[in-house]
C-alpha cells in the first residue's frame, strides 16, 4: 500500500508450533564489524519493548529509522543506492520495485528460521513478487485485511450476509466511506460478482493496460453514478475513524485496525469479510544490497519470526503476523477479536494485492483522480 495504514489491528492465523532459537544469539556471535543493526520499518511496527528484548536477547544496538509509506521507503533506498539499512521491511507486492536496481540482496535461507512461517504465508509470499529471478528476496512479516466496518444498529446484517454490495443500496444513502484506490477493487469484485463487470475477480487488471482501462473505468463509472451514498474519503487511519465519528458514515470499506479499534470502544461497530472476499496485503522483510551490519540483519530477521517476539508485535500493534503460533502469544482481546472476524471459509476467499505492474500505478492514479472529483 502506498499510503500509511499503521494504528492496530488483530491476530495471526494458524496453529503454533515449536521453534527453534535464532541463529545468531550474542553480538560477539555475530563476527561482523559492529555491534549494531540499522531497521529501516513502518512506524508502529518495531516498537521498544520488541527493542529491549532483542537487545537483552542478543547484545545488539538497533538504530531505527521509520517510514509511512511504500514510495518514501522504495525512494529512500534508491536515492542511497541500497545503503543505510540493514533489514527493512517493505509490502511484498511492491518488491518489484526493488529488483531492478538491485536494492535487495537474495536471501540466504541457510541462515534464517523459516520452518517459523505459516506455510501458506511462505509460499504465497512467492506468487506476490517476495522471489527474483528465482531467489528469495523477502520473507513474509504481518499480514492485515481490508473488509467492511459497519454500525450493526443501522446495518444489522448477519456474518454471513456482509458484502460489497451494501455501499450501493438506497439505505445506504450518505452512509458510506472509503479510500478511493482500494474502492477500485472493492467495487470491481462485487461488480463481477454479480457478472456486471466481469474481471477474473479483478486479475485482469493485471493483465494488460487496456484490460486495467477497461475494469477500472468501468467501476469508476459505477462508483461516480452513486456518488450520493458516498459521506467521505479517507486515506490514513485516522481520517478513517473520523469518517465515522465526524463525517456520518455508518458503513465503509475500511483496513481491520480501523474496524477493530471501534468495535473495541462500541460493540455496535463490528468489522467482518464481504462475502466478495476481504482484501489482503502482506508485508515483508529484506535485506538491502549496502547492508553493512549482515550477520545481525540476520539476528534480527531471525528474532522477529520467534513466535514469543512475534507475539509481542501483536500485542503491540494488533497486525497479524506471518508467524506460526504468534497469537499464543499476543493479547487476549487480540485472539478474541480475530476468532470473531476470521473462520477457515473467509480465510480461504481472501483476496491478495498483487505485485503492480508497469501500468498500474499511472492508470490507478487516473480512475482515483476521476472519483475523487466528480
Amino acid at each position: 500500500m502506498s499510503i500509511s495504514r499503521r494504528s492496530m489491528l488483530k491476530g495471526s492465523a494458524a496453529a503454533s508450533t515449536l521453534l527453534a532459537a535464532p541463529a545468531i544469539l550474542k553480538a560477539s556471535d555475530a563476527l561482523a564489524s559492529s555491534g549494531q543493526v540499522n531497521v529501516f520499518a513502518w512506524g508502529d511496527y518495531i516498537q521498544e519493548n520488541m527493542i529491549d528484548k532483542f537487545t537483552k536477547d542478543t547484545g545488539i544496538t538497533v538504530n531505527l529509522s521509520t517510514y509511512g509509506s511504500n514510495d518514501e521507503a522504495v525512494q529512500k533506498l534508491k536515492a542511497a543506492g541500497g545503503k543505510g539499512f540493514d533489514v527493512i521491511f517493505p509490502s511484498v507486492t511492491n518488491g518489484p520495485q526493488y529488483y531492478p536496481d538491485n536494492l535487495l540482496k537474495p536471501l540466504d535461507e541457510s541462515k534464517l528460521t523459516l520452518d517459523n512461517l505459516i506455510p501458506s504465508m511462505l509460499r504465497d509470499s512467492v506468487q506476490l513478487g517476495g522471489t527474483y529471478r528465482g531467489k528469495r528476496m523477502l520473507l513474509p512479516f504481518d499480514w492485515g485485511t481490508e473488509a467492511v466496518t459497519f454500525d450493526s444498529t443501522v446495518f444489522p446484517m448477519d456474518d454471513a450476509d456482509v458484502s460489497l454490495g451494501a455501499f450501493w443500496t438506497p439505505e445506504a444513502a450518505g452512509k458510506v466511506t472509503f479510500r478511493q484506490k482500494s474502492a477500485l477493487t472493492g467495487v470491481g469484485l462485487y461488480l463481477d460478482s454479480i457478472g456486471q463487470v466481469k474481471s477474473n475477480r479483478m486479475l485482469d487488471v493485471y493483465k494488460t493496460e487496456d484490460e486495467a482501462r477497461r475494469v477500472y473505468g468501468a467501476v469508476a463509472a459505477f462508483i461516480i453514478e452513486n456518488k450520493k451514498n458516498i459521506a467521505a474519503f479517507w486515506n490514513n487511519a485516522t481520517e478513517a475513524t473520523n469518517a465515522f465519528k465526524q463525517a456520518g458514515a455508518a458503513i465503509g470499506q475500511t483496513w481491520d485496525t480501523t474496524g477493530l479499534l471501534l468495535n473495541r470502544e462500541d460493540a455496535k461497530w463490528k468489522y467482518r469479510m464481504p462475502k466478495e472476499g476481504g482484501i489482503t496485503w502482506m508485508d515483508s522483510m529484506g535485506i538491502p544490497t549496502g547492508a553493512e551490519n549482515l550477520d545481525q540483519g540476520y539476528a534480527f530477521i531471525n528474532a522477529m519470526l520467534d513466535p514469543k517476539m512475534a507475539g509481542l508485535f501483536a500485542a503491540n500493534t494488533g497486525y497479524n503476523s506471518a508467524v506460526a503460533g504468534a497469537a499464543d502469544h499476543a493479547s487476549e482481546s487480540y485472539k478474541k477479536q480475530f476468532s470473531e472476524v476470521y473462520n477457515a471459509e473467509n480465510l480461504a476467499n481472501l483476496w491478495w494485492w498483487q505485485a503492480d505492474q508497469p501500468w498500474t500505478s499511472p492508470v490507478v492514479g487516473e480512475y482515483v483522480d476521476a472519483v475523487t472529483n466528480a
